[in-house]
C-alpha cells in the first residue's frame, strides 16, 4: 500500500473529508472492478491448485490419507477436504 499526501485531492473534497476524519490516516480501497482475487497476482492460487491436483491424483492412484498427510505436511481434515471436494 502506497502512502500519498492529501495534496492530490481537490480542496473542496479535502474539506469534506476533514469534516469526518480530521488529522487521521485514511485508507481508500481500490474500485471493486480493479481488485484482484486472492493469490492471482502472486501465483499462490495456481500453486495451491496444482498441489491439490497432485494430491487428488495420488489418492486416486492408491495413496492413503495418512501418506498424503506426511508428504504434504497437511492435517487429516485438510487432505480429506481436498480429495473429496466436488470439482467445478
Amino acid at each position: 500500500m502506497k502512502y500519498v499526501n492529501a495534496d492530490i485531492l481537490p480542496k473542496e473534497l479535502l474539506k469534506e473529508v476533514q469534516k469526518y476524519t480530521n488529522g487521521v490516516m485514511l485508507y481508500i480501497p481500490k474500485r471493486e472492478e480493479e481488485r484482484k482475487a486472492w493469490g492471482t497476482k502472486s501465483g499462490s492460487r495456481k500453486l495451491l491448485a496444482f498441489r491439490n491436483h497432485e494430491i487428488r491424483n495420488r489418492f486416486a492412484e492408491g495413496a492413503t490419507i495418512e501418506q498424503l498427510m506426511e508428504q504434504y505436511f497437511l492435517s487429516y481434515d485438510s487432505i480429506k477436504k481436498i480429495v473429496y471436494a466436488k470439482l467445478k
